[in-house]
Order: structure tokens, then sequence, then C-alpha cells
């Protein structure tokens, strides 16, 4: 397969070029940051060559399968911000350089025709011809077809674009109080229920789908007067929405509560709207009234309550968990979605739910895979999905019939994204690494593992990467107190010298219940970690998913128990068995879950680390029982709030192991990193950690972020990220 790349040079002329027609059009110039010429001093990644990387996003193939359209986002540390640009290239390996073309500033590639392509840019929608000459690709014709002063947040054409669905918030007054007219600089905000603030921000508007058809101009908000929302927040986007493919009907995800009762819910629905009649059918639920079933009691899990039980009763399936992204098939006569099954757990297995919508009948087609589903696509054939799940660490390739017979098509020590069909017989799909940043391959599935290939098409920071020395992985299936074996991931250093002893870290998983799969991270890489000279040691502890239900589970209400046993079990077997870890120049590390696990794990380490990093982890549960905005959550981890008499023996365990218990048994450095608009976990258990160690007299730092959530996004604060990072490990463990 020939490799490609766009050189310097070149890119520079394309970027001109992109620049000119887009100032023609807009009549002012575009800064675009994009690729840079970036030249290493070493073969050592630095924060400053990984935030130089080009990431992939979306990306749509032509209808007739030669060409894909594809994001990609860039950022400047200097002039801290980032841009998403679009080029366009033909499906093939043996592409040159002067295949590709880049639009300009652009996100959501979606083709309308093999020589037309919509996209977003600045909150609009807006179109370009993409045709072919002799000399390659040539983009001209860039048209605005939305005017929303930029409002568009995501939108989707229908089959026979004639209508446009446009996702756009509206005002949403219900829970926190519009502020008199008189008084247009108050800062205050009168809160009357809970769900005030979600994930980084305060909720004083909701997004809505408008379907806008293009013909007349007309615009119409389907869930108008409704105070939900859709796609639902804080991470939906138009894959929750779907067309039909004769245009009449828009399946679209919905959770039809709000304050309290959403707070405390994970129960979504797919609904199914008539664009002719108005009409609107619940698939999951049809016309059950759930208020039959009775109150909930918010304080406790709703795992035991009758919203669970009643659920899923003999015949009655009212899928209460979460259903979301909706998909027709080819033919029309089936929807898709995934599906969990209980109230409460948002981390239930995901199934692949089919309706028939002839015989109004559902069934789940990925029973035999005790994991989970987490991105699909039909086959023309209408009876085929091709999916992709965690299993054993790993996200490949799957596909399954409409009798749920599942079989396994690639088998790579790597992750699959995301995928779509490229043509009759093959599949565009993002794959990645511990040691591969995103790319674009193409998948022609086999009837068997051996079978199937895999071509790569793009190669987006090729010019970074083969400056870089590369880490190398290894796998180990590690005993555990209780008798059971644990994938557990080994990342060494470039240049590895097994006669030389390294310091390792332990990294703990965040979730709880998120795989240690092989993700590439643009702030906990393992790639860059083990470029500074540490070992690291990544474990699929307990209640990770990709090994199985029961194992997944063991986490809820135990989260001092077995998981903390197997991280222990991880870095003992590292430190006997592997004889190039240095045990006396060992870290622990984490976020979420993962700083909850440091910050217990400081008091219960018996001597084993000399240092931890624990970024927005939670440190006292009975605090963030309530901080939470989530409180679904809290629910069916810990079972109870704090403050009820009756509590379970788990919960009362949980909160009797609380980390900020154990402050008085902390002897080593830690190093607390937080965000102030992380409503997830709020920053005040990051402080409350750091000011207890250094109440106790250990060595410690705080990192906070004023305005960060429970990720670091913008360029400067990543690299400070990074730095204080390697900065506190050096320090301590070289």
């Amino acid at each position: 397969m020939k490799k490609h790349l766009l050189n310097y040079a070149f890119c520079i002329v394309i970027c001109a070029l992109a620049v000119s027609i887009m100032a023609s059009c807009t009549k002012q110039k575009e800064d675009i940051i994009t690729r840079s010429d970036i030249q290493l001093e070493s073969d050592v990644m630095t924060p400053e060559a990984l935030w130089a990387m080009g990431r992939i996003g979306s990306y749509s193939v032509s209808p007739n399968g030669e060409k894909v359209a594809y994001q990609v986002s860039y950022y400047s540390v200097e002039q801290n911000r980032s841009n998403a640009v679009i080029y366009v290239r033909p499906v093939s390996c043996d592409s040159t350089a002067t295949d590709e073309v880049m639009l300009g500033l652009g996100s959501d590639p979606v083709w309308l025709s093999d020589d037309k392509l919509a996209f977003a840019s600045k909150g609009e929608v807006w179109t370009m011809d993409i045709k072919a000459n002799g000399k390659g690709l040539k983009a001209k014709g860039r048209k605005q077809l939305t005017k929303t002063e930029g409002n568009v947040e995501g939108f989707l054409f229908s089959p026979d674009q004639k209508r446009i669905i446009l996702i756009k918030q509206v005002p949403f007054h219900d829970i926190i109080q519009e502020n008199p007219s008189d008084l247009p600089k108050a800062t205050g905000r009168l809160v009357t229920d809970l769900m005030y603030r979600h994930w980084d921000h305060y909720v004083e508007s909701i997004p809505h789908p408008f379907v806008l058809d293009l013909e007349t101009g007309e615009e119409k908000d389907i869930l108008e007067g409704q105070p939900f929302e859709c796609p639902m927040e804080p991470f939906g986007g138009i894959e929750q929405l779907a067309w039909s493919t004769d245009s009449k009907q828009i399946a679209y995800t919905c959770r039809t509560k709000t304050g309290l009762a959403y707070s405390i819910s994970t129960d979504s629905d797919i609904f199914l709207y008539n664009i002719e009649s108005g009409e609107i059918q619940n698939l999951c639920k049809g016309d059950f009234d759930m208020k039959t079933l009775g109150d909930v009691n918010p304080t406790k899990t709703l795992a035991n309550q009758t919203v669970n039980q009643a659920g899923k009763s003999g015949d009655l399936d009212l899928q209460v968990g979460y259903d979301q992204n909706p998909k027709f098939s080819p033919d029309g006569r089936y929807l898709a979605w995934t599906s969990m099954e209980r109230d409460g757990y948002e981390a239930d297995r995901l199934r692949l739910c089919i309706y028939d919508l002839k015989e109004n009948t559902k069934t789940y087609v990925t029973e035999s895979f005790d994991s989970n589903v987490d991105d699909y696509c039909w086959a023309p054939d209408s009876k085929t999905l091709y999916y992709i799940g965690v299993w054993h660490a790993t996200e490949n390739l799957y596909k399954t019939n409409l009798q749920g017979e599942v079989k396994q098509l690639t088998n790579d020590w790597a992750d699959f994204g995301s995928l779509q069909m490229l043509n009759d017989k093959q599949l565009l799909m993002e794959r990645h690494s511990y040691v591969a940043p995103a790319d674009l391959y193409v998948v022609t599935p086999g009837d068997t593992i051996a079978d199937t290939k895999l071509a790569q098409i793009t190669e987006v920071n090729k010019e970074i990467l083969d400056q870089l020395g590369k880490p190398s992985v290894e796998q180990y299936w590690v005993p555990t107190t209780d008798g059971k074996e644990m994938l557990t991931w080994v990342i060494l250093p470039p240049h590895f010298d097994p006669s030389k002893k390294y310091p390792t870290l332990l990294f703990c998983e965040g979730g709880p219940q998120s795989p240690v799969s092989q993700f590439w991270s643009y702030r906990w890489n393992f790639f860059i970690m083990a470029s500074q000279g540490y070992v690291i040691v990544a474990p699929n502890r307990r209640g990770l998913p990709g090994f199985g239900q029961e194992w997944l589970e063991e986490i809820s209400g135990d989260w001092t128990g077995q998981c903390m046993q197997d991280y222990l079990s991880a870095i003992d077997f590292a430190c006997d068995e592997l004889p190039y870890v240095d045990r006396d120049r060992l870290g622990a590390v984490g976020a979420s879950f993962g700083g909850f696990s440091v910050y217990y794990l400081a008091g219960h380490h018996e001597g084993r680390f000399k240092c931890f990093i624990a970024h927005d982890g939670a440190f006292n549960l009975e605090a963030m029982y309530t901080e939470t905005e989530e409180n679904w959550f809290s629910n069916w981890e810990y079972d109870d709030a704090p403050w009820n008499k009756d509590q379970t023996a788990r919960a009362k365990k949980t909160y009797e192991n609380s980390p900020h218990r154990f402050v008085d048994q902390w002897d080593t450095p830690i190093l607390c990193i937080h965000g102030e608009k992380d409503y997830r976990i709020n920053a005040t258990q990051g402080m409350s950690a750091f000011n207890a160690a250094r109440m106790r007299g250990i060595e410690a730092q705080l990192l906070i972020f004023p305005d960060e959530n429970h990720w670091v996004l913008k360029p400067q604060n990543g690299v400070l990220w990074q730095r204080t990072y390697f900065n506190w490990l050096a320090r301590w463990l070289k």
C-alpha cells in the first residue's frame, strides 16, 4: 500500500488557495490553523508535539463510494485556540498528495451527491461543489444554506433533500428563573429544582430539533413547547436523530423528564415523528402510562424499585434505561437503536435493539455478546448490521444478523472508534491505539478474522510520528486475589533496554466502568508517558466492560473492595515478574474514578508508591452525593443517600471507606488537579484533598483550572497540565 501525506510546501499552497476561496465568499480573511512543519529536537514525544497533532473527527463517504470528506481539528498553543478544517480525497490507498483538497474551515461534512458536500461552519450549514479535473479534485461554489445568526449546533438532511433538521438552543427557565427585566446586570440565579447545572454549564437553554423546509423556508420545532432536550445533554449530537428512507418520518431520542425526576433517571426513549401529521409515537413504551408504576424514592438506588421490576416483566418491555441513536434500515422496514435495560444505571450493557415497523415488534440481536455495542451501521441488505464493541480490552469489528447470530471480524490490538458503509462490501472506519492516533481505514470484512482486510487511507500526523521513537506494548493476564485473571497492558518506553530498571506508573482508570482498551488520549496519553521514560501498568480491574457483565458489575457498591485489590495485584505482579520495573520508583495516577482510586490508595498502599497524581477525583463521597448533578450515578453506585437510617450494607461500606476518612494514614507526596467548571465532581473535592495533605504536613501541589471542566480542553492549559504532571513525577521518581 502506497502511503501518502501532503508535504509542507503543497499544504501551504492549498491553505492559501482555501483562504482565498473563502475570503472571496465571506469578504473577510480567515486565519486557519492547520498542519505545521514541526521539527522536533529529539525523538521524544513532548506536550508541544502532542498538541501539534491533527485530530480526526467526523467523516463521510460520497454516494458512489469514491471520495471521503473528513474533518481534522488543529490546535495552536500560541494562540490558545483551535479550528476544524475539512479535507476531501479519493478512497484509495495509492492516491498521491495532489489528489487531496482542503476546503478550509468547517466540520461535520456530509455528501448530498457525488459532487456536492454540505458542512457546518460558524454555526451555519454550507454547501460546496467538489469536482475532479485532470489535475485532481477542485472545490468551488461555496454557498451558505442557513441563516440563523450562527445558532446551528447540528444538522441532518432528509434523503430527498427537501428538508433539514437543525439543532438549535431554545430558552429554558423552568428551573433557573428568568431575572427581572429591570435588573439587566444582575448575575444571581434563582434555582427552583435540580439539574440547574449540567457537566460544565448552568442550564438556561436546551437543544431542540427544528425541521426546515428548504423549498418554502418554513421551520418547525418538533418539541415546541416541551421542556425536554433533544439531543440529550451533555454529549448527545445529531446521531440521536434519523430520517426514514422515504423522508416522511423522524426517529429521535428524548428523555421526557426535568428537574429532580431527570437527575435520578437514565430513562430515555425513541420517538417516531410524522412530518405530515405531526403525530408522535413512543416506540419504547407505546401507550403505557408510567405514572401507574407509582413514585420512586429519589434517595435510593432504582435497582430494586418498581420502575425496574415492572419495566421488564413477562411480555412487558418498557425499555426503562438509555435508548438512543436510532438508524433506519436501507429498505425502511426496521429501526435499530442501542438500548440499556435498567433505569438509573448509566453503565448497563448497551444492546442492539431492532424494531420491526411492519410488525411492531422489538428484538435484541447482540445478546450473545456480553459487552457493549458502541457504534453500528446497517449493511445494504437490511439483514446485517456491523458494530464495534469492546472485548478483552480492544474495540473490534463484529456483525450480526436479525436472528442475533454474532460473528467477530477483526482482532487487532487497537480500537475502532466509528464506522460507516463505504460500498456494498466494504466499510470506512476510524482506528487508533496506544501508539497511533486516529486515522481512517478501509475495512473489507471476510468470512473469518483472518480473511478481513484493512487498508489505511489517511496519515494525518505522519510528519510528527516519523520523528518520534515508538513505545511498545505487552499484554499479561495477572492473577487476582480472588483466584481470577485480569488482563493488564504494559507499555514500554522507546528504545527499551530490558537490562535497565525503569520508574513505573500504575494507571487507574476512570468511569468507573470505562474500558482500558487501546485508546488514544491527548491528556492520559501512554505514548508520551512512555516517551518520558516510564513503564506504564494499565490493568483492566474489576468494573470494566469487555470481560462479561459479572466482572463489570462487581464495582457498584464496592468501590474500595476487589477493584483496589486488583490495582495492587497488577503493580505487585509487575514488580515481581518484570525485571525492568523498579519497585523503589513507583507512582499511581488517574482521573475521575481513577482520581478517587489514587486518593484511596494514598491511605492503603503500604509504602508501595513514592508519589500520587489525582485529576478530578472524588475525595469525600458523602459530600459528592449532593454535589454532583446526575444523581442517578451516586444512587446506583452507593445505594443510598448518606442520611438514610436504613442504609444497605453496601452503602455503609461505601461511606465508611471514603478516602477522606483515611487521611491520617497518608504519608506520600500528592499532586491534585481539578477544574472549577467540573460539575460532575466538584472542584471542592480536589481542594479538600490538597488542603488535607498540606495540613498533614505532606508534600503536595494543587493545579486548579478556573475555566476547565472534567476535562482540560484549552491548548495552553493542556500543555501546563502535561508539564506539571511530568515535573511532579520527575521530582519523586527520577
